[in-house]
């Protein structure tokens, strides 16, 4: 009997053992685990557009790094930014959030810490990776300026940064070597790869290229790949294909830009140093990718490109971006995940995704979970079925420049519709209704059309369920409340002017996007 209960106590006490290993190993941090997850690489280009990319159609470009990461992986033909400008995108990108809940844009404010704590580097790195940013920050976090500390590895700067590496107080070491600042940031991401596989530790790598932004500084040493060459206008080129826009979007800098920056009179010039730029770009993308294979973390490291804006070159005679046409609000997003089942198969997708999505997807990469507050969805779903998932619509917001162009636009995968509020003795408040996927190059506008009144309709639901979003999610500073009622279509213009000559915030410190 004595042998007996002594047997069972035995029992007891390995069973006791058994379940404080169980519980310790459910509750150990996500880093003792490492090799298990992978290691995440977020590359982003600065007013890139879809057409400056060879697998988006473009016969004139050289862009075979990134070709090559489109083949390998999935390329996104609906993806969009849902500002097209540096803070504002910046800021959804790192929070997941749309820019009236970062509260986040040039002339409206800085980020507040708290929104900051919920972005995706900061909760990386509670989980145990390694995490490292360089190039364009973009924003400023209230308290924290540029959150260097937030970061292991640190190659970023203020405001635009320099296309001259030396002028980079973090990338000086860089400068001897890579004197123009694209292929520094490869180096830069070549010995974070090596250190972090030296450290054992899952790792996420952000970096935040310069390029192609203007002033066009491309590098000297890649001048011979469009020299003398003739590039192919947009069958939408052209003053001619604009007078259709609204006048609202001809209030902004975007209308005489075209102009400006000489894209009537010397295309070939212009789109050569554009297209030499994001030909750096591509080079620091093989750099990377390279060291990935070289150190044999490539098969468990994801590998994800895209653009903040994208970037109007003259079609519809307009420069610059910030508006909703597609050429600026619509980028490139290539993704290589390593254990997709549709790798290699140049799988294209046409679902609806945006910037919103990205911090979710490298949340859900890194086995987190993604907060309530994020608006975005992950796009993993995607990278195992490409034709189930996205986003069913989105908004496209712009508050940034004259107030005649601040408008409100919802997006699905097949209409855009915009709202321009905006009236005074010149214009009066217009609709704009496109059907991208049978009109890419937005050369009807349907709002008038009586063929069109059903989806018109429809739109103007789903656009007046985007600004009650709005109306219910902005913050409550940093000036993002009265567009609810700016942009509400259903209240009369006149009963607007007050807000229209509302006071701005206090000046903030100005910042070159």
């Amino acid at each position: 009997m004595q042998h007996t209960i002594k047997y069972f106590r035995f029992l007891s006490l390995i069973a006791a053992v058994l379940l404080v290993r169980a519980n310790f190993c459910a509750s150990a941090p996500a880093a003792d685990n490492a090799s298990s997850r992978p290691n995440i690489v977020f590359l982003f280009a600065d007013d890139q557009s879809t057409y400056s990319v060879g697998c988006y159609g473009n016969k004139d470009v050289q862009t075979p790094n990134m070709d090559q990461l489109a083949r390998d992986g999935v390329a996104f033909d609906k993806h969009y930014n849902t500002t097209a400008i540096c803070m504002a995108s910046r800021a959804s990108v790192f929070t997941g959030m749309y820019e009236y809940k970062t509260g986040c844009n040039f002339t409206h404010g800085d980020m507040r810490e708290e929104v900051w704590a919920n972005s995706y580097p900061v909760l990386l790195r509670e989980a145990g990776y390694l995490t490292a940013f360089a190039g364009k920050f973009g924003i400023v976090v209230t308290g924290k300026a540029l959150c260097e500390s937030d970061f292991d590895f640190w190659g970023g700067g203020p405001g635009q940064t320099n296309y001259a590496t030396a002028k980079n107080r973090s990338m000086t070491k860089y400068a001897a070597k890579y004197p123009h600042s694209t292929l520094s940031y490869g180096a830069f991401g070549q010995d974070v790869i090596r250190e972090s596989v030296k450290q054992k530790k899952p790792f996420c790598l952000s970096i935040s290229f310069k390029a192609p932004h203007k002033p066009a500084t491309p590098d000297p040493r890649f001048d011979d790949v469009y020299s003398g060459k003739t590039f192919t206008k947009p069958d939408n080129f052209g003053r001619e294909y604009g007078t259709h826009l609204s006048q609202q979007s001809k209030s902004g800098r975007q209308y005489p830009r075209f102009t400006d920056w000489n894209y009537d009179t010397d295309y070939d010039g212009e789109m050569a140093k554009y297209h030499q730029q994001v030909y750096g770009i591509d080079v620091a993308v093989g750099m990377i990718r390279d060291e990935l294979k070289a150190q044999g973390v490539a098969d468990n490291t994801v590998v994800i490109y895209t653009s903040d804006n994208g970037y109007i070159c003259g079609s519809h005679g307009y420069g610059s971006k910030v508006l909703p046409m597609e050429e600026s609000s619509r980028v490139p997003l290539m993704i290589y995940d390593p254990r997709s089942p549709l790798n290699g198969r140049q799988i294209r997708c046409d679902r609806l995704t945006g910037n919103i999505d990205f911090a979710p997807t490298i949340l859900e990469l890194a086995g987190l979970a993604i907060p309530s507050n994020m608006d975005g969805k992950s796009l993993m779903g995607l990278l195992q079925n490409p034709d189930e998932g996205g986003h069913d619509q989105m908004s496209f917001i712009n508050v940034y420049g004259p107030l005649a162009t601040h408008s409100l636009t919802c997006l699905t995968r097949q209409h855009k519709y915009t709202y321009w509020w905006y009236g005074d003795d010149k214009m009066d408040p217009v609709e704009e209704l496109f059907d991208t996927q049978n009109d890419p190059l937005e050369l009807k506008n349907l709002a008038n059309s009586p063929d069109s009144a059903d989806v018109l309709a429809s739109m103007r639901s789903r656009y007046d369920q985007e600004l009650s979003k709005w109306k219910n999610q902005a913050v409550d500073y940093n000036d993002y409340q009265r567009y609810g009622t700016l942009f509400d279509r259903l209240i009369p213009l006149g009963q607007k002017t007050a807000l229209m000559r509302k006071d701005r915030p206090a000046k903030q410190p100005k910042r070159s996007n």
